[in-house]
Formats: structure tokens, sequence, C-alpha cells
């Protein structure tokens, strides 16, 4: 018997752009006869692919194009890729929000789907009865509901507004009871969309906590979608890394997101504006941004005793602003690793003349650890709350250890990449008791 929960077979997906129509009435009714019997649209141009960057050829997107996979029961699959890449087009055909230009989808088992805020609830109905209704959408009993209506309240954290119309919620209460009843009612496969972003922190790691325990305690599928490369990496086995509507990658997990960081991370570690073209405003502008070393070097990779600094030159063009600096750091996961505002330089807390200045935050060797980070600068005056400018990603650069023979790391003689952001050298003592 098999054990597949969700087989696609050259799924494709094309949008119309601009007015919907062929132009004539003939092309239509030989539009819709080819539906009717099945037929792929016979006046879609083939090759447009769904890069947003570029203008098309034609008034036809596929979001999605010869899409083939297969999912097993039990297993949590994380889907990932840039914006645009044809996520969320592909569990809205799953969920059977919308229907394929192409290709076909097998399976069994009830799906429970949270795409959106407010996915399948009526505006007008309580709390509870929106739970009846989906549990009757999924096709389970009264008795069966009402078994699992405390624990979905409870999870859900809304018993005051249970029979207050879901119309008056907020977002985040739409969001909490959406996950509840999509989580606890009896489905087979759980579809989940970036959704989860709406709730606040406290609330999304519950929610990773109920997917990995329906994936892995009640071997229910799940099917995430996330740009929180953390989340997909503690709850996803596998994962499927989309471009432009097409597979690029399907395999574990950890693979999939060296493969997405990878073609998504360009190591750029010096920019140069001319004149007055920086980002900034009529009061600040962004002159360079350098990665450097302890000599003033420009450079890219660093080793991790390195000393790192990230020069700023920026010009000021009206005087009398207490201008403050500040540093974002990124992993490849675009994970925040830590801030840093320039509270012990010198120019911290002074009125600014106008003309070209430089500042430079230093990082210490033994801090970080391996692999690529991306830098954020921002220029902002603290005290008035506004910020001149804020520019993210806009340099990186690259750690490695070359496991020099004559430098102590905190490494020690452990082979393999260490976890976590950072790797600091700590000072350890010791003392018989």
């Amino acid at each position: 018997m098999s054990n597949t929960a969700i087989k696609v077979e050259n799924l494709s997906k094309a949008y119309q752009l601009g007015q919907i129509g062929t132009g004539t009435i003939s092309r239509d009714l030989e539009r819709w006869y080819a539906r009717m019997r099945g037929k792929e649209d016979p006046f879609l141009r083939i090759g447009e692919s769904n890069n947003q960057n570029t203008r098309s050829t034609s008034d036809v997107v596929w979001s999605l194009k010869d899409i083939n996979f297969e999912i097993e029961q039990g297993d949590a699959v994380g889907i990932i890729g840039r914006n645009g890449a044809g996520k969320s087009t592909l569990l809205k055909i799953l969920s059977k929000v919308t229907a394929p230009t192409a290709g076909k989808i097998s399976g069994k088992g009830r799906i429970a789907s949270l795409l959106e805020v407010g996915t399948g609830f009526h505006p007008e109905l309580s709390g509870r009865e929106n739970i009846f209704l989906n549990g009757a959408i999924l096709g389970m009993r009264k008795k069966e509901i009402q078994r699992k209506l405390e624990e979905i309240v409870d999870f859900a954290g809304i018993e005051r507004y249970l029979d207050t119309p879901v119309k008056r919620y907020s977002s985040g209460m739409y969001v909490r009871l959406a996950f509840a009843v999509a989580a606890h009612l009896e489905s087979e496969i759980l579809i989940v969309d970036e959704v989860l972003a709406v709730g606040d922190a406290e609330f999304q790691k519950k929610c990773l906590g109920k997917m990995g325990e329906v994936s892995k305690g009640e071997g229910r599928t799940v099917l995430f979608v996330s740009h929180n490369m953390r989340s997909i990496e503690g709850l996803c086995n596998n994962s499927i890394l989309l471009n432009n509507g097409r597979v690029e990658m399907i395999g574990k997990t950890n693979g999939v997101l060296k493969k997405y960081e990878t073609a998504n991370f360009n190591i750029n570690y010096y920019i140069d504006w001319p004149g007055n073209t920086g980002p900034g405003n009529d009061i600040v502008k962004l002159q360079s941004i350098k990665v450097i070393d302890e000599n003033s070097n420009i450079n890219g990779e660093f080793d991790v005793t390195d000393k790192i600094g990230i020069e700023i030159k920026y010009q000021v063009l009206e005087p009398d602003h207490n201008l403050w600096h500040g540093i974002n750091f990124y992993d490849e996961l675009e994970n925040n690793i830590f801030d840093s505002h320039n509270v012990s330089s010198e120019l911290y807390n002074k009125l600014h003349p106008t003309g070209t200045f430089r500042t430079t935050a230093w990082i210490p060797g033994n801090f970080l650890n391996e692999g690529k980070i991306r830098i954020g600068v921002g220029i902002f005056n603290h005290q008035k709350h506004e910020i001149h400018l804020h520019e993210k990603n806009i340099v990186a650069f690259n750690i490695i250890d070359k496991l020099k023979t004559d430098t102590v790391t905190a490494r020690g003689l452990t082979t393999g990449k260490f976890a976590g952001l950072l790797r600091p050298l700590l000072n350890w003592t010791y003392e018989k008791q």
C-alpha cells in the first residue's frame, strides 16, 4: 500500500495579465470548449516565465511550470523561494482554491489550509459558529467537532470572544483561531502559508510546536511556506525550492537551504556613490561603505580570528543635527544576529557641522561564527526619532576557519562547523575543589 499523501505531476498554472479574453467570440468559445474537454488553453503562449523583474513579451505569465514531486504521509515539507517564486500559488492549487492550467494532483486525505488571514471564515458568524462550519466543510460530524472545541478555544486563547462575530476580531485573533481550527480538526494534511507572521512571537513558537506535534506525533502531513529559514530548518525534514515557477531542488532541508542561500547571497563588500547620489535625504547622504581588515585594506573574506571593520563614509548637508549611526548584522538565512549603535564613539551625542565624515565599527576576532554575514546600516536622530537613511543588506562578507595551527579558537579540536550565530572565545577558569 502506497504511503504517498500528495503526488504532483507536470503541474502548471498560467495567469492572464491585463484584460481577460482572446478578443474574439469565436476564440473565447474555442477556449471554453477546450476547458470543457479538460484540454490546455489553446491560446497560451509557451515559454513565458514568472520573473517579476523582466518585462513580458506576452500577456500570459506561468506562475508554475512543470512541477513534479511526491510527499510521503506524515512528512513535514518546507516550500521556500523568493517572493514571486510560486509558493502561494502552489498551496492554493493543492488546497483546491484555484485550478491548475495543466497537470494533475493525486493523493489521499482531507486537507486543512491556512493560506491567509480569515481563510474559510464567514465574517458575520461567531468564532464558535465558524469552528463548526470549518469542521463541516472537512466532513466531520457535529459530535466530533464538539469533542475538539475546548482544545481549539484554549489553544487560540479567545474564550472571551467565542460568541462574537469574527469580523470584530483583530488580525492576530483571526490567525490564532484559524490556525487552531486547521491544526486540531481531523484532517490528514495541514497546509500553512506565511500567514503565521501576523501573530506575535510567542504564538508563532506555539504554532511551530503544534505543527511538529501534528507531523511527528500524529503522523499527519504538513506543508509549510515561510521566509523564516530557522522555522523551516527546525520543523521540516524535506524541502522544495521554487525559482520563477519551477522546481530548482527537492531534498533534505539542510541541503535545500544551502542551495537557496548560495543562490541569493552575493558578496559585495565595497560600495561607493559618486557625488551626492548615495542613499539619504537633504540632511545626510552615504558616500561609501567598506568592509576592511585591521590594516584598513578592503576585504570580503576573513578568518574567525580576524578583526573586522565596517567603515561608513557620509556627507552632512545641513548643520546642527544629532546624528547616530547603527549597523545591523544578518546571517545568510536573514536572521538578525545583532545590532550596534555608535554609543562609544567621539561622534556620539554631538551636533554635526556640514562636511564629510567617516566612522568605523570594529568587530573583534573570535566573535562571529563561520558563514556569510550581511550588513545593514542606518543614520538617524535618536532624540527626535528621525531616520535619515536605513539600507538593509548593503554589503556582505564571508567568515571561514582557516584552522591555523598556531592559533586557538573556540573550536578547539572539534571538526565541522559549530552551531549558532556567534562563536566567541571565552575566558575559562579552572580550579580543583
